[in-house]
C-alpha cells in the first residue's frame, strides 16, 4: 500500500509540474504576441523585464516559438539568448524531477 501512495504522489507532483511548464509557456506565448500586435499599432508595450521574468520561471520554449512564428524579437540576440538558455535549464530541471519522481533517482 505505502509503494502505491508514493506512486499516485509522484504521478500527481509530475502532472504538477508539466501542468505548470504547459501554462507559463502558453503565457509567454500569448505576452509575446500582445507585444508584437501593440508593437505594430504603436500602443503600450509590454515591458522587456517582465519578458525576461517570464522567461526565468519557465516560459523560454514560449518565448522561442513566439519568436518563430509570430517574428517578434528575433533580431534580439539578448531575447535569442536569454530564451534558449533558460529554455534548456528548464528542460534539464524536468528531466531532473521526472528522473527523481519516476525512478527515485
Amino acid at each position: 500500500m505505502a509503494a502505491e501512495s508514493t506512486i499516485t504522489l509522484n504521478m500527481t507532483a509530475l502532472v504538477a509540474v508539466v501542468g505548470y511548464y504547459f501554462l507559463i509557456n502558453i503565457i509567454m506565448y500569448i505576452v509575446m504576441s500582445v507585444d508584437k500586435r501593440n508593437a505594430i499599432k504603436n500602443r503600450r508595450r509590454v515591458p522587456e523585464k517582465n519578458l525576461y521574468l517570464l522567461a526565468i520561471l519557465g516560459g523560454g520554449t514560449g518565448g522561442l516559438f513566439a519568436m518563430v512564428l509570430k517574428h517578434h524579437k528575433n533580431r534580439h540576440l539578448d531575447f535569442i539568448l536569454v530564451y534558449t538558455i533558460t529554455a534548456i535549464l528548464h528542460c534539464i530541471v524536468i528531466l531532473f524531477l521526472f528522473s527523481k519522481l519516476v525512478f527515485g533517482f
